[in-house]
C-alpha cells in the first residue's frame, strides 16, 4: 500500500471510534464558518450526518483503489447536480473537515495533514469534473406529474410519472425523488417498468414509519402534484448472456427493479422466473399485474412464496428453502435479488451453497461491513427497508 493512502486509513480510525461526535463538530463547524450554508440543507440532519460519514467510509477504503474510487466519485459527482453544490461548497467543506480531522483523527500529523488534503482535493476535483461533463448533456433534475396513484394498501401506493421531458434509464435502476412538501430532502426509488415509449414510470413506495417523502408520497400525493426526480443511478442492469435463465428474486417493494429486469428480459425473449416473496398473501400487492405480464410472456414465470401463511398458487416457506426444488441447472442461472436485507443476505448465501457462481448473483444490498457485496450493488438501492426512508449518500455535505 502506498503511503498516502495508509496515513489516510490509519487517521480515519479517529472518527470510527466516535462517528456521531465527529459530524457534529464537522457541520458545527461548516455552519459557524458558513451560516449561509445551513439553508440548504433540512431541518433534521441525522440522515445527513449518517450519510456524510458513509461516503468518507468509502472514500477511505478505496484510497488504494483508484478505478474504483473514480468511478464513485464520479456518480456522486453528477448526482449533485441536483443539490445545486458550487465550487465554493468544496472548498468550505475541506476546510471544515481538515478542522474535525485534528480533533478526532488518530496520530494526526503533518504528514497525515497533507495526506488527507491531497485526498480530498483529488475527490472534490474528480467529482467537479464529472459534474462539468455531465451538465453538457443532462439537466441536474426532471420536473414530473403524478398521473397515477394506486393505494395497494394503508401503508403502500404504486404511482405513475410523467417526466416534463425524457429521462433516459436503464431497467434495474432507480432515481431520487423530492416531493413540494419536503424541499431539499431527496429519497431514491427503484423503477418498477423498464423503458416505455411514452417516458412513464412507475413507483413502488411504502410509507417508513418517520418517513418524510415516503408518507407524502403515500398519503399525500395525488393525480396533478409534480415531484422532482433525480438522475437515473444504479448498476443491477441486465448484463450479456442471454442464453442464460434469469431467477429474479424480490422481497416486499424490492420487487420494483425485479419487475423491470422482467418486463426488459421478457421483450428479448429470455427465459425468466420471477419470484416474488412476501409474509402473507395479503403482501403480493401487485401479484395481478405479474400474472397479466405472465400471460403476455410465455417464457415468463411468476413464483408466489409466503413465509408465513400457505395460499392458492403460493410456495409456503423462505425464499433460500424454497430455492433447491427450483433450479435445475445452476450452471445456467443468473440472479438478481433485491429486498429487506436478511432476505437479500439469506438468497445470496444459499446460491452459492448450491453453486450458482458468485459473478452470476447480482443485489441490491450495500451496507458498510456486510460480508455479502456485489459488483452490481447500487449505493442508496431504494428496496430495502429502513426505519425511515432510505438516502443516497455523498461526501459532499449537500443541500
Amino acid at each position: 500500500m502506498a503511503p498516502e493512502p495508509r496515513i489516510v486509513k490509519e487517521c480515519f480510525a479517529g472518527l470510527e471510534a466516535d462517528p456521531a461526535g465527529a459530524m457534529s463538530y464537522f457541520y458545527g463547524r461548516l455552519f459557524a464558518a458558513e451560516p449561509q450554508l445551513r439553508a440548504l440543507f433540512p431541518p433534521a440532519m441525522g440522515h445527513q450526518h449518517d450519510r456524510f460519514f458513509h461516503a468518507l467510509v468509502q472514500i477511505v477504503g478505496n484510497q488504494d483503489n483508484p478505478a474504483e474510487l473514480a468511478g464513485h466519485l464520479g456518480r456522486l459527482g453528477r448526482g449533485h447536480r441536483k443539490y445545486g453544490v458550487l465550487p465554493e461548497h468544496y472548498t468550505a467543506v475541506g476546510t471544515a473537515l481538515t478542522a474535525t480531522l485534528r480533533v478526532f483523527a488518530t496520530g494526526w500529523t503533518a504528514g497525515a495533514e497533507e495526506a488527507w488534503t491531497a485526498a480530498y482535493r483529488h475527490a472534490a476535483e474528480t467529482m467537479l469534473a464529472a459534474a462539468e461533463r455531465d451538465a453538457a448533456q443532462a439537466p441536474p433534475w426532471w420536473a414530473a406529474e403524478v398521473t397515477g396513484h394506486d393505494r395497494r394498501a394503508a401503508d403502500l401506493a404504486v404511482l405513475t410519472l410523467r417526466p416534463e421531458r425524457t429521462l433516459p434509464f436503464a431497467a434495474g435502476q432507480h432515481v431520487t425523488v423530492q416531493t413540494a412538501r419536503w424541499p431539499r430532502v431527496w429519497r431514491p426509488y427503484s423503477i418498477a417498468n423498464a423503458p416505455r415509449p411514452d417516458g412513464t414510470l412507475r413507483l413502488h413506495v411504502r410509507a417508513q414509519p418517520g418517513g418524510w417523502v415516503s408518507g407524502a408520497l403515500v398519503r399525500g400525493t395525488v393525480p396533478g402534484d409534480t415531484v422532482l426526480l433525480g438522475p437515473a443511478e444504479g448498476a443491477m442492469t441486465l448484463g450479456p448472456g442471454a442464453d442464460r435463465e434469469l431467477l429474479l428474486i424480490g422481497g416486499g417493494t424490492g420487487l420494483s427493479p425485479m419487475k423491470a429486469l422482467a418486463e426488459e428480459a421478457a421483450g428479448a425473449g429470455r427465459r425468466i422466473r420471477l419470484l416474488v416473496a412476501a409474509r402473507t398473501a395479503d403482501g403480493l400487492y401487485d401479484l395481478p399485474d405479474l400474472r397479466l405480464l405472465e400471460s403476455a410472456c410465455p417464457r415468463l414465470r411468476v413464483v408466489p412464496v409466503l413465509s408465513r401463511s400457505p395460499g392458492s398458487s403460493a410456495l409456503t416457506g423462505h425464499v433460500p428453502h424454497v430455492l433447491p426444488g427450483l433450479l435445475d441447472d445452476v450452471r445456467d442461472v443468473t440472479a438478481y435479488v433485491a429486498g429487506p436485507a436478511p432476505l437479500v443476505r439469506g438468497t445470496v448465501a444459499a446460491l452459492q451453497r448450491l453453486g450458482v457462481p458468485l459473478q452470476h448473483v447480482h443485489h441490491d444490498l450495500l451496507t458498510a461491513g456486510d460480508p455479502v457485496t456485489s459488483r452490481h450493488a447500487p449505493a442508496g438501492t431504494p428496496s430495502s427497508p429502513r426505519p425511515r426512508d432510505r438516502t443516497t449518500r455523498s461526501p459532499v455535505p449537500r443541500p
